[in-house]
């Protein structure tokens, strides 16, 4: 099976759309979406409905986010202002079917020898980010798991851990598999569809095939120019909409 590894769309249909069309020209028969739907853009409700009814159709299966917690249970004192805004202003326009939704996701699944989670298996409601091999290695350790896939960190990354102790990583190449080899440990972070932050616009998501053991980062142009428009129109902090153009 081709599995999508899909994360951090923040209300980008966009994006969204662009990075679906391409998994579908790949041959994607069921997606992971691992958190984080709403925040930062303008099209939440649009965003959810599509998830949920990927979900709903047992082509998907989802985790929540942080920005999906502060949604329903209202941001962590150390959110900082501008996203904060965007989590009021998110929760105004989602109807009380597409709340409920992101309240019932959880945190972490478990499949075979994979493992689902948004932020780390170390502490997931807490929300720390990996962004160095000693993050890593501490979330490889913390499951049994051979796989781990995670979003939050908004860059693609792969890191491995060997059985001698010895962790490393390499920023994948778009379009190219890679052989996740059973004598290590993996952790893979596909970055975000809908707010790439590696200087790069293009949406991110990646592709597990589960027969090859397999792993494949694309990256999506898409209509970055429209989901500006939006956000500044919406009221939202221009900031968000500036950062999608340069990626950062």
């Amino acid at each position: 099976m081709r599995l999508g590894i899909i994360t951090d769309l923040h209300a980008n249909r966009e994006a969204s759309e662009a990075v679906f069309a391409h998994a579908e020209t790949q041959g994607v028969e069921r997606i992971a979406f691992l958190g984080d739907f709403v925040g930062y853009g303008a099209d939440p409700g649009w965003v959810v409905d599509e998830v949920r009814k990927r979900v709903a159709d047992n082509n998907a299966f989802a985790l929540r986010g942080n920005h999906d917690a502060a949604v329903v249970d209202g941001p962590a004192p150390t959110m900082r202002p501008e996203p904060r805004q965007a989590v009021a202003w998110s929760r105004e326009h989602l109807n009380t079917e597409q709340l409920a939704f992101l309240a019932g996701l959880p945190l972490r699944i478990v499949d075979g020898d994979r493992l689902y989670v948004h932020a780390n298996a170390f502490a997931p409601a807490e929300w720390g980010y990996i962004v160095s091999r000693i993050d890593a290695a501490r979330s490889m350790q913390a499951t049994p798991c051979r796989m781990t896939f995670c979003g939050h960190v908004h860059e693609p990354m792969l890191y491995h851990h060997s059985g001698t102790g010895k962790t490393g990583d390499f920023a994948p190449t778009p379009g190219v598999p890679i052989p996740l080899s059973s004598h290590r440990q993996w952790l893979a972070i596909p970055g975000s569809v809908g707010q790439p932050r590696d200087g790069n616009p293009a949406a991110c998501y990646a592709m597990f095939d589960t027969v090859e053991k397999a792993l494949t980062f694309h990256r999506v142009p898409y209509d970055v120019e429209t989901a500006a428009a939006k956000i500044r129109r919406a009221g939202l902090p221009p900031f968000f909409a500036d950062r999608l153009r340069d990626g950062k």
